[in-house]
């Protein structure tokens, strides 16, 4: 008898213990194994390196190793309330994303209507090469499909070889069992072929004896697969419509093999170790001119990593750039939202500014459109308590994306525009009409002006924070800033206020161009809600054409081609370029019009402004004029600053009024002599107008006049008269060396 083995396991003692009520048998209280297991303390482990440790008799395999608890029970799945649980469930829709809407469904009409017009039309034009291919090939197809038929019949496929290897090895046997069964598969074969030839020969009959057209209609069908069957494999009888593929349709696998490709070690790693790291939370659908992925990018991978990387994905789907338009999407930082349109971006054509419209209107406290995503949708913006930042090298389209918000706020009869474009072309005349003020041109004079016009809006925002101040009183402007109902109160002179500069540099480069950016940054934080709105146009603002305490204080902005990295991130902000948001991808006057928009969310996007011409813009304009007629805003003549009205000689006139023998006066006792010569030009001005208006006479300089006034000494800013004949004469003689 051999001794009992102590490892191993007693089922008899099993047995007795379920049967035992003392020790677990049917009547044992029944225990809740989740509940003990919370209740569960781990054992705690002797340290390793521990030799005075005791031991238990425990090895490592009945240790519990389990994850130690840390802090208080958390509430099961099932613990969550109901209405959170809603939240989180997203239902997928009934119609795919494409179907939900008119504008997805005309790209998806337009898109394939014009694949399928396109390929007929190409296939038409080859119809009689096609039928002289199919008349060469068809009886060819005819006989290798009858010799085919009765290759089939005989069984012989295969079978034959292997009957030949049985007869050259001997096997007389193997060999008869072969043919047995070759002659066996035969019999029904040769009966089908039989019944099939019947059917032929009944098909030719009845279309013998049937309508004409039913021996056309067998023909078209019949004679293409016959020269399909005997043309050779390598030549197809319709020609390929394309050379390569036009736009490679998203799948999971190509968007994967793209991702991989990128050489981001987070990516590679994670996919290496599971494949499905990169997954796919939303089906990849259509979305507009293009399809829609939405794609969960491995642990500790951001989505802006990979927009970063744009060209390189691009070039990884084999497309072109400006067809691949990645950018992070809602949900989390490492979830990216790819679309791929159907074709390049610069060859899809725009839709019309619905602002063209007859019957558009335009309320500037609330949005309305401006630009068009790469998928064609529109972008709206805001205007009220916004200031903008236009910036791009020439050609990339910044004065025509501003002129469209100008025209768009000329729409609202309430809007008081003036602006200076200092670049002296014109390109806003057709806006003059409509404005209060403007100036065009990069001259002295122009720039003097539009510094005076500064100072000017200053003055302004101090004058409109007093009205504020009063309706907040009466309870009338609630959050202490303009509301649509002040705006549209006549006498609140709270209306909105465009002011727009474009080509600002020319300014900010001049000798007005310190005290002129100081000036314009308070402006920019007081107007914001006030109803002032800042407009800037500028081809690169760096420190000298742009002060940064101007970029920083402007809340929107759009980075239209720009060259190097430098010049983007001074316009869309530190690290935008980092971020993926690369205006540089963009090419000026080729891409006109397409640059990155930020300052509307979250993140910034790529867009592209509508382009209105001259003559569309003219239109608008008369538009606005009959809304201004009506509501009586229409600035009158006499009362607009043009660029071609006759500027007024301060140098002649300050010699004219000069009071006797004074070798120097005080700016404000001028200012009143001037305003009695000529009260249309100089009614109102005060001294700081003086002191800007001689700025572009640098022999003027203006100082510190002292005079006793009741026995005390009192001091002003004032000019010295030989200064103003000095600046005279230098003026007379340059004109004269002209």
């Amino acid at each position: 008898m051999t001794a009992p083995d102590e490892n191993r396991f007693d089922w008899q003692a099993a047995e007795n213990d379920l049967t035992d009520p003392t020790t677990g048998g049917p009547d044992a209280e029944v225990v809740d194994l989740d509940d003990a297991r919370a209740r569960r303390v781990p054992r705690p482990r002797p340290p390793a390196d521990d030799d005075t440790a005791e031991d238990d008799g425990a090895d490592a395999e009945t240790v519990d190793d389990g994850p130690e608890r840390l802090g208080g029970l958390v509430d099961a799945a099932e613990d969550i309330p109901p209405e959170v649980l809603a939240r989180q469930r997203e239902r997928r829709p009934i119609l795919a994303e494409w179907a939900r809407s008119w504008r997805g469904l005309r790209a998806a009409a337009r898109h394939q209507s014009k694949d399928a017009g396109y390929v007929t039309a190409y296939h038409a034009v080859r119809l009689p090469k096609y039928a002289a291919k199919t008349a060469v090939w068809a009886p060819v197809g005819l006989f290798r499909g009858l010799g085919r038929a009765l290759h089939w019949a005989s069984a012989e496929e295969g079978n034959w070889h292997l009957r030949q290897a049985a007869a050259t090895r001997g096997e007389a046997d193997v060999w008869l069992k072969l043919d047995a069964r070759r002659q066996r598969q035969s019999v029904w074969r040769w009966w089908v072929l039989a019944a099939g030839a019947g059917a032929t020969v009944t098909g030719a009959i009845v279309l013998t004896l049937g309508p004409p057209w039913w021996r056309w209609v067998a023909l078209a069908v019949v004679v293409p697969l016959l020269a399909t069957l005997g043309r050779p494999a390598d030549k197809p009888l319709t020609d390929r419509v394309t050379e390569g593929t036009r736009y490679r349709k998203l799948t999971a696998e190509l968007v994967r093999r793209a991702l991989t490709s990128l050489q981001m070690a987070a990516i590679n790693s994670a996919v290496a170790k599971d494949p499905k790291a990169i997954s796919f939370p939303v089906d990849i659908h259509r979305d507009g001119p293009g399809h829609l992925a939405v794609v969960d990018l491995p642990y500790g991978v951001e989505a802006a990593e990979v927009v970063a990387r744009r060209g390189r994905l691009a070039s990884a789907m084999r497309l072109p750039l400006d067809q691949v338009w990645p950018e992070p999407a809602p949900g989390h930082t490492g979830r990216l939202a790819l679309w791929v349109g159907y074709e390049p971006a610069s060859q899809m054509k725009q839709p019309a500014w619905p602002l063209l419209s007859d019957s558009a209107k335009v309320d500037v406290f609330k949005a309305f459109p401006i630009a068009t995503t790469p998928r064609l949708d529109t972008v709206a913006v805001d205007l009220m308590f916004r200031n903008y930042l236009f910036g791009g090298q020439p050609g990339s389209g910044k004065t025509f994306a501003l002129r469209d918000l100008i025209l768009a706020a000329a729409l609202d009869a309430r809007t008081e525009i003036r602006g200076y474009e200092l670049k002296g072309v014109g390109d806003f005349a057709v806006l003059e009409s409509v404005m209060a003020e403007y100036g065009n041109g990069f001259d002295d004079d122009t720039l003097a002006r539009c510094f005076a016009f500064i100072e000017w809006l200053y003055e302004e925002c101090r004058r409109r924070s007093k009205r504020i101040e009063h309706y907040a009183r009466l309870g009338k402007a609630p959050e202490n800033k303009v509301t649509p109902e002040l705006a549209s109160l006549k006498g609140s002179g709270l209306h909105p206020l465009v002011a727009w500069f474009d080509e600002l540099q020319e300014l900010m480069t001049s000798k007005y161009g310190k005290e002129a950016g100081e000036i314009l940054e308070k402006v920019i934080k007081l107007g914001r809600a006030l109803g002032v709105i800042i407009l800037i146009g500028t081809q690169i603002p760096d420190k000298d054409s742009l002060p940064t305490g101007i970029t920083r204080n402007v809340n929107s902005r759009f980075c239209l081609s720009v060259a190097d990295q430098t010049a983007n991130d001074m316009i869309l902000g530190t690290s935008a370029y980092k971020n993926g948001y690369r205006a540089t991808v963009f090419q000026p006057v080729v891409e006109a019009g397409w640059g990155i928009l930020r300052g509307f969310g979250a993140k910034a996007s790529a867009v592209r402004s509508f382009y209105v011409d001259t003559t569309a813009a003219a239109r608008i304009v008369a538009r606005a004029v009959a809304l201004r007629t009506t509501a009586g805003t229409l600035p009158k003549l006499d009362e607009q600053t043009r660029d071609v009205a006759p500027v007024a000689d301060v140098l002649g006139d300050l010699a004219q009024i000069w009071p006797g023998d004074e070798k120097a006066v005080w700016n404000e006792t001028l200012c009143a002599l001037l305003a009695e010569l000529r009260p249309d030009v100089y009614g109102g001005w005060e001294a700081a107008q003086l002191t800007t208006a001689l700025k572009p006479h640098p022999l003027v300089k203006v100082g510190d006049v002292g005079r006793r006034i009741d026995g005390k000494a009192t001091t002003r800013r004032g000019i010295k008269h030989p200064d103003v004949l000095a600046a005279i004469a230098e003026r007379d003689r340059k004109r004269s060396a002209g």
